[in-house]
């Protein structure tokens, strides 16, 4: 046998007809005249080549006896079946067909000149087995049932994949050992039924062309391209999230092979039956065709009523067999065919995704050629549609797994750390009957050592009344020229008067910005201005222009000038966003360490509070070291959030500075779940300490100057006593060590607050990265990544 692919294995094919010339020869000698002289004319052609009975090994002698071989296995092979089998002679699990049928032949064409026919998930290691199996049935007595669902994955003319189901008769076949054979003991037997994975182990027992293969086999193909591809739709259906962009295209092929269409394309719409909207489902890998470009559309904007009765209250597939057809039938729909015909779309079946008589969606086949798609053909969707239901729901239950996870870890305080203490008292009140008598025990945390730290944006409140301010005098400078402009035209002194009052507005906001001037501001541009132009838009055509567009210039949601306001808002939101972000993904690194209680807090900057004690963690062993680890940690990861904003910076539209605080606390405290406000809390009036701390700290001045304790470029520390400090000078030690930190550090008292003195604060500065390559953040990217979520 000369293909490279089975020299190593255990047999040797030799393709033999001595068993059909047997059987001929015994017809031969029958009595009935007409088979025994077809059976002699044929032996006597066969005559002068004894390799049809002693056996081929060179494949070219195929072609040059193909005419005899087909005469030889005529019985085999009947001329009237010939366009309808799919039959060849070969030799099993070699990928060597002869004698095809007509009908072979045809598929085999179509597939291309280049296409070489193997059998779908049978490698070299399961080849070398199977063999081996062989020759255990055929030669050992053995029955050992090694039989697969074997295939064929053969593409069409239009280049759909058909998919065959290969059916062996092996009658034909004996198999013999050479010298090379070993022969088996029971024993060995039971040694290689135990060990399929050790191919050294059968190459051992069998070794490559120790046996022969004589004779041949009859290979039958099945159609099963319905059947597998429903098959292999279940096997995508049930992939992993994070696997379903890359089944996609599958899914497609799957569908095309489902229905012979080679440019079928599919797509889904999500129902909102209760706002009575289409929407685009909430998954990454799924286009909707109803909605084309929107992501959301009013039913009877895209719809008549006589259509939506279809679709959603007899909740029956919706089918257009030709678009253009039913545009000219159908002028009432005229809006949704147009679009179906804009996307290339000439035939489509619109399937509705029912679970629990609840409609999910509208499953979407289309093509681009018309009628490819009709009632006939629409009936395959009743194989699939059960199995995309329940992968629909699964697909939503999972989304609403998703969105309760991201409330509690956006919206609630209630942290993985401490959830096994809540998921503790629900489980007891679920065992104890729900009883409405049964109050809801307080969730406290005793002993639990707090740490506090905040990156504040510095001048945040001047930045955004620098923004409010230029917003709103670019919004009157607007209706001025927007007022002289109808003055002109339509002598009124409402007109000048209001244009008195905008220029008076203009100068006061020149001068310093009041609490309460945006808000009157934006009262009287909104419930007096808007209100007059809408009257004067109605009565000229020029004045009507001009005040178009002047509306078009302004936001869309706030009807005013929103330019300087929405970058600084934005600007707001990438820092704290990525400040959390970098927050967030620390964390989870040193949750590991220890489970400690972790919140943080976006205001105009991030706070954050950790908790870690035993009670925290009852069933693991706590010790001191972790507090010791986590302050170090906490001042690490404030050095390195603090030059990821160092980054940011130069992106942003305004120039904002931060300033960093951490607050250290030795004592003990406890904490309470709140469960008014759904929030954890200090407990106790000793403990409150603590919290009027953290509420005034960060305004605070250097003891007996006006000097903020806070300074942009540097980190501050404040603590209350001797050991804190030295604690700490360590860590800074180790920061300086790793040029994490500056050289210097400032050692200062903190002014009296409140109910508290003897605070003191180290103050050391950052040291940034400032490599000619650094990592950068572009701002727009951000915000970009930011809007999409």
């Amino acid at each position: 046998m000369e293909d490279e692919k089975y020299e190593n294995s255990p047999l040797t094919a030799q393709i033999s007809f001595h068993k059909v010339l047997e059987k001929l020869e015994e017809i031969a000698e029958s009595d009935v005249d007409y088979r025994s002289d077809y059976a002699k004319a044929l032996l006597r052609h066969a005559e002068p080549f004894p390799e049809l009975r002693e056996g081929i090994t060179d494949l070219t002698l195929l072609d040059k006896h193909k005419l005899l071989i087909k005469n030889l296995l005529a019985d085999l092979f009947p001329t009237a079946l010939t366009h309808n089998e799919i039959k060849a002679a070969s030799i099993p699990f070699f990928n060597i067909t002869f004698n095809h049928t007509e009908r072979f032949d045809k598929i085999l064409k179509n597939a291309g000149k280049d296409f070489g026919m193997q059998i779908r998930n049978f490698d070299d290691h399961q080849f070398y087995v199977f063999c081996c199996c062989l020759i255990l049935n055929s030669y050992y007595g053995q029955n050992l049932d090694f039989s697969k669902p074997l295939f064929y994955d053969i593409p069409d003319s239009d280049g759909i994949m058909k998919h065959y189901r290969i059916l062996i008769n092996a009658d034909f076949l004996e198999i013999m050992p050479t010298e090379k054979a070993i022969p088996l003991t029971q024993e060995d037997i039971n040694v290689l039924t135990d060990n399929y994975d050790n191919l050294e182990l059968w190459k051992e027992k069998f070794p490559p062309q120790s046996w022969i293969s004589r004779g041949f086999g009859i290979v039958t193909l099945f159609d099963a391209t319905v059947e597998n591809a429903i098959s292999n739709l279940k096997t995508n259906l049930l992939l992993p999230h994070e696997l379903k962009e890359a089944a996609k295209g599958n899914m497609e092929a799957i569908f095309k092979s489902i229905y012979k269409i080679p440019d079928l394309k599919i797509g889904f719409t999500e129902v909102n039956e209760e706002d009575n909207v289409f929407t685009l489902a909430p998954f990454k890998e799924v286009k909707s065709f109803i909605l084309k470009d929107c992501r959301e559309i009013n039913c009877n904007n895209l719809f008549c009523d006589s259509t939506l009765k279809t679709m959603m209250k007899d909740k029956r597939e919706f089918i257009i067999s030709d678009v253009e057809e039913y545009r000219l039938q159908r002028p009432e729909d005229t809006r949704f065919a147009d679009s179906l015909l804009e996307q290339g779309i000439r035939s489509c079946i619109l399937a509705p995704i029912i679970k629990n008589d609840k409609m999910l969606g509208f499953i979407e086949l289309v093509s681009s050629k018309p009628r490819e798609l009709n009632s006939i053909n629409a009936i395959k969707l009743h194989y699939i549609l059960p199995f995309l239901t329940d992968t629909m729901e699964r697909y939503y239950s999972e989304l609403q797994n998703e969105i309760d996870a991201i409330i509690q870890k956006e919206y609630t305080a209630i942290h993985h750390s401490v959830y096994w203490k809540f998921k503790e008292e629900a489980l007891a009140h679920i065992k104890a009957g729900n009883n409405p008598d049964l109050a809801f025990k307080e969730i406290i945390f005793k002993e639990v050592y707090p740490l506090y730290g905040q990156i504040d944006i510095k001048g945040s409140s001047t930045a955004r009344n620098q923004s409010t301010e230029k917003d709103l005098i670019r919004q009157i400078e607007k209706l001025t020229v927007l007022f002289r402009f109808i003055n002109e035209i339509e002598k009124l002194p409402l007109i000048e008067q209001h244009m008195y009052e905008l220029e008076k507005m203009q100068d006061d906001l020149k001068q310093e910005l009041k609490a309460d001037t945006e808000a009157v501001v934006q009262g009287y541009i909104i419930n007096e201005i808007h209100v007059l132009l809408q009257h004067f838009d109605t009565t000229n055509t020029k004045i009507h222009d001009k005040i178009s567009e002047y509306f078009e210039s302004l936001d869309g949601k706030a009807k005013m000038v929103y330019e300087n306001r929405k970058d600084f808002d934005d600007a707001l939101s990438v820092i704290n966003k990525k400040m959390a972000e970098v927050l967030d993904k620390k964390q989870a690194e040193a949750q590991s360490f220890f489970p400690h209680y972790y919140e943080r807090f976006k205001t105009d900057g991030v706070e954050h509070n950790l908790y870690i004690g035993a009670s925290i963690a009852p069933k693991l062993n706590y010790n001191p070291l972790y507090l010791n680890n986590l302050r170090l940690w906490q001042l690490q990861a404030m050095c390195e959030m603090e030059n990821e904003y160092y980054k940011l910076r130069p992106t942003l539209p305004y120039d904002l500075d931060v300033t960093s605080l951490i607050l250290v606390f030795s004592v003990p405290i406890s904490i309470r779940f709140r469960m008014d406000e759904k929030r954890f809390d200090v407990d106790g009036t000793y403990n409150a300490r603590y919290e009027v701390v953290k509420k005034r700290i960060d305004k605070s001045y250097i003891k007996g100057t006006q000097e903020r304790i806070t300074q942009q470029g540097k980190i501050t520390i404040v603590y209350s006593q001797k050991q804190e400090e030295a604690e700490y000078r360590r860590y800074i030690k180790y920061l300086q060590h790793k040029n994490m930190l500056g050289t210097s550090i400032e050692n200062f008292e903190v002014e009296d607050l409140q109910g508290v003195t003897g605070l003191r604060a180290l103050r050391v500065e950052i040291i940034y990265d400032k490599s000619e390559n650094p990592e950068t953040y572009s701002y727009q990217d951000l915000l970009k990544e930011m809007t999409t979520k």
